[in-house]
């Protein structure tokens, strides 16, 4: 690499987690002011766990991560199983699109088209419409990542359980899902992750009673930031990195066991 590629990257780098570094050390800050560093403590983060409202925020936010991406998980998946094991049916390209829109649509749009939705069906604002909104957006992303997984494995696999007498459900719960599990749990915790950042959709479909973390940040945050914001974005982000670096593994994982299993059934 050149050195002005090394000073490229380098700067690159230091321009995505420079601002996040810095929220990181300063939410060890001793003093109350955010820019005056009054030397290392963990005080605020006392505070953190001591704040009911900011903790029940966290709760909604888990609760709803969950569930919505169990539902995102099993859509997800019987959506990459239509697309890649159904070849080519009618209205298969409309199907895609439908599935994989929420990825490029812009979060407003999406979050003001749910939020009408709602309130044209009567239903109610709250942890329900939080639900199926995150839902909604970490389907698509569970497709493809379910999908990317179903193209590497050995359809023959499948073939031999079947002429020995599988049915299809057989099939899929004793040599599908194992093979796709990886993949599977990497987008369950995709979509878990999506839903715990996310505060555009939510500040459109919640209701009260159904105030998710960041959207309880971005309302303290509009009145002034102080060293216990600090803690509990560190807290975030840090869950969030975690999350991400385990769905990576999980889904390189899988990569490299489809290598080794197709090269083990090669002549």
């Amino acid at each position: 690499m050149s050195p002005f590629n090394r000073v490229a990257l380098g700067l690159g780098l230091a321009f995505l987690y420079a601002p996040i570094l810095v929220l990181v050390v300063y939410s060890f800050n001793a003093s109350r002011l955010v820019t005056v560093w009054g030397g290392f403590s963990t005080h605020w983060y006392g505070v953190l766990l001591a704040d009911g409202p900011l903790i029940a925020s966290a709760l909604v936010s888990l609760k709803v991560a969950l569930a919505s991406a169990a539902i995102a998980a099993v859509l997800g998946t019987c959506a990459a199983l239509a697309l890649d094991r159904h070849g080519r049916f009618r209205g298969r390209g409309a199907f895609s699109g439908l599935v994989l829109a929420p990825m490029v649509m812009p979060e407003v749009v999406t979050g003001l088209s749910l939020l009408l939705l709602f309130v044209g069906i009567g239903l109610g604002r709250g942890l329900a419409t939080l639900v199926i909104a995150h839902a909604t957006l970490a389907t698509g992303f569970v497709a493809t990542v379910v999908g990317a997984r179903l193209k590497g494995v050995d359809r023959a696999l499948e073939e031999a359980a079947a002429d020995l007498g599988a049915s299809p459900g057989r099939v899929f719960a004793s040599v599908t899902l194992p093979l796709i599990a990886p993949s599977l749990a990497a987008g369950f915790l995709l979509a878990f992750t999506l839903s715990l950042d996310d505060l555009v959709i939510a500040s459109f479909v919640s209701g009260p009673g159904a105030t998710t973390l960041p959207m309880r940040l971005y309302s303290q945050v509009r009145l002034g930031v102080n060293p216990e914001i600090n803690a509990a974005s560190t807290l975030l982000v840090a869950g969030v990195t975690g999350l991400v670096l385990t769905a990576s593994w999980l889904s390189a994982r899988g990569g490299r066991e489809n290598g080794e299993g197709r090269g083990g059934t090669s002549p």
